[in-house]
């Protein structure tokens, strides 16, 4: 485990303005493992959603942006599956007609890492030593599994979590309906998709919903919530970290 190596945290739209908690959950998992972070200033959006739209243009302003802010870093760490595949998959066909930004593309996306990934594939943990006495179910992201192909690592962080009973969800790498602006392009659509993985979750039994990306999870929480269900849903950050309370 490489604890010299100073962790830049890339924090996704959603954390900094609405989940900042997930971020904090960061914070007090790599004090516990003493590995310093740094957070780059001026940092925004990774351009996912004008990328998604079509606006390459726009989406290749904000990967410039990224990977000049970014460049210095040993190793930056996110906690979004969806942010993380933007950099390392689509932000070197941005400069498909720039061979020096394209090359500085792939560099950047070689150390970029979503946090379990960067926990069990790079530090070689499989327990962050933390106690979260409740039962869990947790939803495999698009980006994150398909894309990435990210599934154990979560899972065994999870399972070596104290008190923690976890409880493998129905079809757990079915798409929660969220996609971005799908959502609201295709409203029916997308909540018939979010009630599908709700009901899901209830067969489950589980006190708590987790993932890995807040955007998911913002879905999901939004639905429980409007259908008045008593489940609870947090980033797998604040779950690790052991300052998130089920209630």
């Amino acid at each position: 485990m490489n604890t010299n190596q100073t962790v830049s945290l890339f924090i996704q739209c959603l954390v900094d303005s609405m989940y900042p908690e997930v971020g904090d959950g960061m914070i007090t998992i790599f004090d516990r493992l003493g590995i310093p972070v740094d957070y780059p200033e001026g940092q925004t959006c990774c351009g996912q959603p004008a990328f998604n739209s079509g606006y390459r243009n726009e989406a290749a302003a904000a990967a410039r942006r990224f990977i000049e802010l970014f460049e210095p870093s040993e190793v930056v760490v996110c906690p979004s599956g969806s942010c993380v595949h933007m950099v390392r998959h689509h932000y070197p066909a941005l400069f498909a007609n720039d061979p020096e930004m394209q090359k500085r593309a792939h560099a950047i996306g070689r150390k970029t890492f979503e946090l379990t990934e960067y926990l069990v594939d790079c530090l070689g943990l499989e327990t962050m030593h933390a106690t979260f006495p409740h039962s869990v179910t947790y939803h495999d992201s698009c980006h994150l599994s398909r894309g990435l192909g990210i599934a154990k690592q979560p899972r065994l962080l999870l399972q070596n979590t104290a008190g923690l009973e976890f409880i493998e969800m129905v079809d757990s790498d079915t798409c929660c309906g969220f996609g971005g602006t799908f959502a609201i392009n295709y409203p029916e659509i997308s909540t018939a998709m979010v009630d599908e993985k709700i009901e899901n979750i209830l067969s489950s039994g589980a006190e708590v919903v987790t993932g890995c990306d807040i955007s998911c999870l913002m879905n999901i929480q939004g639905r429980l919530s409007r259908r008045k269900e008593n489940v609870r849903v947090m980033h797998i950050a604040e779950i690790l970290a052991g300052t998130g309370v089920a209630e």
